[in-house]
């Protein structure tokens, strides 16, 4: 690597952990906040900035920078100095336990039927357990995620991962309902901790080089979460019977426990921090300190987590309507995990396990998204450079979010319109499914890319936020699944669900074409421009 291409690469890391750590600030970021994110991560080794032992952590004025402690571009303990074998398992390891809690959310759904049976209830009760799973998601990637923050990634991993596992148990050995739609909430927070964390794990153990293609792979396991789990599901229903889904998911969450013991602590500060106190420990000094050596509560720290992500929201024009469009579209992606054994098992006769092979064509879809990844990245770097800035503006992602707004319905109506009657081949609507689910990726992946390019050291909380309405959509639509399908009919039901989403599908063209005025009028964005120029 270059040296320019070292500076550029150091310079993204150093904004990435920023845009992490300055959420937590639990104040409005001024001055000497900013100041106290700058650091010096060229230096070789150890270095030194003694301060004082009262002085405040982010006054770093008065840290002599002779004890500062950071890492130097070939620092073995930098996570992007590890060996590349080692990186790379580190992904795979973080990818294959989101795959696991994702999977969860729809290998619940072919058992549906069966726990509507075994304890004489309604289906819509039943379905129930992927709203509270969904919430369970959503509540937990708010509370959790400051966690990491405070003591790293790796403990919260362990700590999550192996609650998560032992609630599965309860639900296995469920004797009601109530169990199962509890312990799964329960099963879902903790599990949220592997989800929301794991791309700054990708992020953490990255370069500019292969950031792209470790992405991939995270997104080619967690966005395949929901298909695959229907299809395991399926099967498992089918053979074993419904105590087995959760037995499986247990098994999978056993080795995602031991997988995680395997992976060490990705996470800047919190290494450095511990470099830190290892430093003052050793020479008996307390004026060792770090870029990231921040005294916040964790108390404070849940505080700023729970409640920007809302007040954002609730405020921002911007995001009022990426998080109606994504919403919708993620709601309308679990209610198919209802409407596909309508068609494939109630009026095509498919048995339990096969008629989960109809969201082969949804996996496909999502794949594609991710192996086309480069052609789509190159479609936004085409675009015109800000004069002022010279960088890509947001709208560049424009265009791309613009195409799965347009498949996403194509492949919901082209499913409805093909899937009934029956004398259609069955391939029909599978094959409609690749645009579906296609177009739900793109949006998905490249709304968060937008909004995140937007909000800048907000970005966090707006996608928080975005994550939390998106859940609440995924798991109260599929409760009308059941009762849309039979009273509207499933083509007249799915054709109303097409129709939603094409008329949201203006959104991302509108800000494609008129972003910059958009984000002008943002008074979020004015006082994010305004720290910037006073960071500069």
């Amino acid at each position: 690597m270059t040296e320019k291409q070292d500076h550029h690469h150091d310079h993204q890391h150093r904004q990435h952990i920023r845009e992490e750590t300055i959420d937590s600030i639990g104040h409005e970021p001024n001055s000497n906040d900013l100041m106290s994110e700058v650091g010096n991560t060229h230096l070789s080794g150890v270095k030194t900035t003694q301060r004082s032992e009262h002085s405040p952590c982010n006054n770093p004025e008065r840290q002599p920078p002779a004890f500062e402690v950071s890492f130097g571009p070939n620092d073995k303990d930098n996570p992007k100095n590890w060996p590349q074998w080692y990186r790379l398992w580190t992904v795979l390891g973080v990818a294959f336990s989101a795959w696991v809690i994702v999977l969860n959310s729809t290998s619940y759904t072919p058992i549906i039927p069966g726990l509507a049976e075994q304890f004489r209830s309604t289906t819509t009760i039943v379905t129930l357990g992927i709203t509270t799973y969904l919430f369970g998601l959503a509540v937990g990637a708010l509370v959790l995620a400051p966690m990491s923050e405070m003591h790293g990634r790796r403990p919260v991993y362990l700590v999550c991962m192996v609650l998560s596992t032992i609630l599965i148990i309860p639900a296995a050995l469920a004797t009601s309902l109530a169990e199962i739609l509890v312990v799964r909430f329960f099963v879902a927070f903790f599990g949220a901790a592997l989800v929301s964390n794991s791309p700054g794990t990708v992020v953490d153990v990255a370069s500019p080089k292969n950031r792209t293609f470790y992405m991939s792979l995270w997104s080619l396991a967690s966005l395949n979460g929901p298909t695959t789990g229907a299809i395991i599901g399926g099967f498992v229903f089918q053979d074993l019977g419904w105590r087995w889904n959760s037995w499986v998911v247990l098994i999978l969450s056993g080795a995602c426990i031991v997988v995680m013991f395997s992976i060490k602590e990705t996470y800047a500060p919190a290494l450095l921090r511990e470099k830190v106190a290892i430093l003052q420990k050793e020479t008996d000094d307390s004026r060792w300190w770090c870029q990231y050596d921040r005294k916040v509560s964790q108390m404070q720290l849940i505080k700023t987590s729970l409640g920007r992500p809302f007040v954002l929201a609730c405020t921002e024009p911007i995001l009022w309507f990426f998080n109606i469009w994504m919403s919708v579209l993620y709601g309308i992606l679990y209610l198919c995990f209802v409407a596909y054994p309508i068609i494939f098992e109630e009026h095509r006769g498919w048995s339990v396990g096969v008629s989960g092979l109809g969201f082969t064509g949804i996996g496909i879809g999502t794949m594609s998204v991710v192996f086309l990844e480069p052609l789509l990245r190159r479609l936004i770097q085409s675009h015109p450079r800000d004069p002022v800035t010279g960088k890509i503006p947001p709208e560049a992602t424009g265009r791309v979010m613009a195409i799965g707004a347009v498949l996403a319905p194509i492949g919901q109506l082209g499913f409805t319109w093909t899937s009934l009657p029956t004398s259609i081949h069955w391939i029909a609507p599978i094959i409609f499914g690749v645009p579906f689910g296609a177009g739900n990726t793109i949006s998905f992946v490249y709304g968060t890319d937008y909004l995140a390019g937007v909000y800048g050291m907000y970005a966090a909380s707006a996608l928080a936020g975005n994550a939390v309405i998106r859940s609440i959509f995924g798991g109260l639509l599929p409760l009308a699944g059941r009762s849309m399908y039979d009273s509207l009919t499933p083509r007249w039901a799915g054709t109303l669900l097409g129709l939603l989403e094409l008329v949201l599908a203006p959104v991302p063209f509108v800000f494609w074409r008129y972003g910059k005025q958009i984000r002008a009028k943002s008074k979020a964005l004015q006082a994010i421009n305004a720290l910037e120029v006073v960071k500069h």
